[in-house]
């Protein structure tokens, strides 16, 4: 009787690992991350010990064996990395917000900003004097007023020997190469809490601008080299800009808070400065979280009338409105690494939950990256220590 031979098993597929009971996870089932390697590991500890690498690549079908660009490769070192790294972080590039109190030897820490302090004159011009030391040029002043000193018309934000007036003059009498830049808003100096002038429930916006140009032009006089309008009032660049020119204030310079959003993120800020809006909120004035292109509006609009510098405010949230605004004008983009922000990764990292530093540095990097030239953030002089090794 003639004998039949047995049946040839079909040819095992190139690439493909049979699947086996190992291979498989117990909790689910689903195959492994070893089976699902397009190359036997037992075939692959053989050909690597072939000393032919052509033989190796060729004879497993290594799809990749004519991979001819490999970015890993400029990675390798961290001299290479550092030598092709597209993004700069100094800290020349930073801003750092100050809150001033009156005062002297006085320091009160702010709860919800780990690391945050009001601080009195005296001491204003010592933390001035440290962030100069490490390679921070630039400070913005923040000014804590008692409520009695409060009203709905910011009286107080024009007077000759108020809080930040005397402290820029402390500031450029002691050390006249740092940059003072200074806000210009009522919020601070007004009882209502509002940015503009409050009458019959509605921010004014044509009648705050005298208001705001009498406060940038004070500020001027002490010494500011640049005022910072926050109000997100309309027309107030231009309203400024002729008011700083008709008065000899032709090299100061105008920070415009160009894109403010109605945030969650000022929290901490706003217990900083003691003043959150006493009624109703900021959104008939500040931007809408939800809309980029009005950025650009808002970014044409304060170039055409004479920002010198554009701000997009908050940051880590509005990358993109960043890039955006970086593409659209010509002049140099700020962006604020607002308190909510900051104070997110502090409290995070006392939890042990991240490394605050590390976190902390990647923030700042991608602001950075995303196209801001210079960064308002509370985390300026930690971050200049370690950048400075």
């Amino acid at each position: 009787m003639k004998k039949t031979k047995p049946a040839k098993s079909p040819a095992p597929r190139i690439g493909k690992r049979p699947a086996s009971p190992d291979t498989l996870n117990a909790s689910n089932g689903s195959r492994s991350e070893a089976d699902a390697f397009p190359i036997r590991i037992d075939a692959l500890n053989r050909e690597m010990a072939s000393p032919n690498p052509v033989s190796q690549s060729m004879h497993l079908g290594n799809p990749m064996a004519n991979m001819l660009r490999r970015p890993r490769r400029n990675r390798r070192t961290a001299s290479l990395r550092a030598l092709l790294r597209e993004t700069e972080l100094t800290p020349a590039h930073f801003i750092l917000p100050l809150f001033v109190m009156e005062g002297k030897n006085q320091r009160i820490p702010v709860r919800s900003m780990p690391g945050v302090e009001r601080l009195s004159r005296d001491l204003i011009l010592k933390e001035a004097r440290r962030a100069l030391s490490l390679g921070i040029g630039s400070v913005a002043l923040f000014p804590v007023l008692a409520d009695n000193l409060k009203d709905a018309f910011a009286s107080t934000s024009t007077l000759d020997d108020g809080l930040l007036q005397r402290t820029i003059r402390d500031l450029k009498n002691a050390l006249p190469e740092i940059t003072v830049i200074t806000d210009v808003a009522m919020d601070p100096y007004s009882s209502d809490g509002h940015d503009g002038l409050v009458y019959g429930g509605k921010i004014l916006n044509d009648e705050s601008l005298p208001i705001l140009a009498a406060m940038a032009l004070s500020q001027a006089r002490a010494g500011a080299d640049i005022v910072a309008p926050s109000d997100m009032m309309d027309g107030r660049v231009g309203y400024l800009r002729r008011s700083l020119d008709a008065e000899g204030f032709n090299d100061t310079g105008i920070l415009a808070y160009t894109a403010k959003y109605a945030s969650s993120f000022y929290g901490p800020f706003r217990e900083a400065l003691d003043s959150a809006p006493k009624h109703g909120d900021k959104k008939t004035y500040q931007m809408d979280p939800a809309n980029r292109r009005e950025a650009l509006v808002e970014a044409e609009l304060d170039v055409r009338e004479g920002a010198d510098i554009v701000m997009v405010k908050p940051a880590l949230a509005y990358l993109d409105v960043i890039a955006a605004v970086k593409a659209a004008v010509n002049v140099p983009v700020a962006a604020y690494h607002v308190s909510g922000e900051y104070a997110m990764v502090k409290a995070a990292g006392q939890l042990g939950w991240l490394d605050a530093d590390a976190a902390m540095l990647e923030s700042l990097m991608s602001i950075r990256r995303a196209g801001a030239d210079a960064i308002l953030t509370y985390a300026a002089m930690e971050t200049a220590q370690r950048l400075q090794g």
